[in-house]
């Protein structure tokens, strides 16, 4: 589900770097992380890849957000 970025293998936000939508577990994490529906997340990783900045970016979301939709 998290894939994550940098030298230690984190993202420096702690966010993952990766957005990936293996598992409907992985859907619905990036649905309340970007706080749009799944089927929205799912468009934009095709349009522009699994970078998650180039993913929040399409949605029109900033990155790191700290305000998330996950409690």
């Amino acid at each position: 589900m998290v894939q994550e970025a940098s030298d230690e293998g984190h993202a420096v936000s702690g966010d993952p770097a990766q957005v990936v939508l293996d598992a409907p577990r992985d859907r619905a994490y990036w649905a309340r992380r970007f706080e749009v529906p799944a089927e929205q997340v799912q468009a934009a990783v095709e349009a522009v890849g699994s970078d998650a900045a180039r993913v929040a970016a399409h949605l029109g979301k900033p990155w790191p957000y700290e305000k998330t939709g996950i409690v």
